[in-house]
């Protein structure tokens, strides 16, 4: 059986953790092996490196350019230990963030060069790369109101979450563009829909790959 390689990408607070694993229950339900990972992390180096990026107080003052790097060591990681192999064993992989999470947030949030960031990204993973994307959408205030919404739940600091508005301004640009750009592998999703809503929504892009 074939392995299939989805990823969910999207702002802060548009619910594709919530949703990766509605999906994973129904695949499991079908019989299907799946296997569901996180960027950064899913390795324990990668979850190592995630803790640097996000949460450690020696995080403070990071670069860009060593975010850029950062960010696809741990994928690099990721693609040769678990993504390789699961996909070969004929499993189905649902990455919550892949390398269009860096196109997005390196690039056009931190603006570094769109090539230097694609020169990474092509030494991080090669051919491994995912065959449907869906992009989990919501409007700017509504990815602020959750934020904020959640950030009083998390025990640990999140870098990424203290960047300004602007930041956030650009990200939710950069996903527009690059929807549009790619829009044979990029898949909207209304997220500001029901949990139901927004499932059966996914499951209507998915179920042609895996039925």
């Amino acid at each position: 059986m074939t392995g299939r390689f989805i990823s969910f990408e999207g702002n802060e607070g548009s619910g594709k953790s919530t949703q990766i694993k509605i999906l994973a229950d129904c695949l499991a339900a079908l019989g299907r092996s799946v296997i569901t990972l996180r960027e950064p992390g899913g390795t324990p180096i990668g979850e190592e490196i995630r803790h640097l990026l996000k949460h450690s107080a020696a995080n403070v003052g990071m670069t860009p350019e060593t975010e850029l790097l950062l960010m696809n060591a741990s994928r690099a990681q990721l693609v040769r230990q678990i993504i390789r192999p699961a996909l070969v064993s004929g499993a189905i992989v649902l990455c919550d963030r892949f390398y269009d999470s860096t196109t997005v947030y390196q690039g056009t949030g931190r603006g570094l060069d769109p090539a230097q960031v694609q020169n990474v990204i092509d030494l991080a993973v090669g051919d491994t790369r995912p065959e449907l994307t869906l992009f989990l959408e919501v409007p700017l205030e509504v990815s602020e109101e959750r934020r904020r919404h959640r950030s009083g739940a998390k025990p640990e600091r999140d870098r990424f979450e203290e960047a300004d508005r602007a930041f956030f301004e650009r990200i939710h640009a950069g996903y527009e563009a690059l929807a549009k750009a790619e829009s044979g592998r990029i898949r909207r999703i209304d997220a500001t829909q029901s949990v139901d809503d927004v499932s059966a929504a996914i499951w209507s892009h998915v179920a042609p790959l895996v039925t």
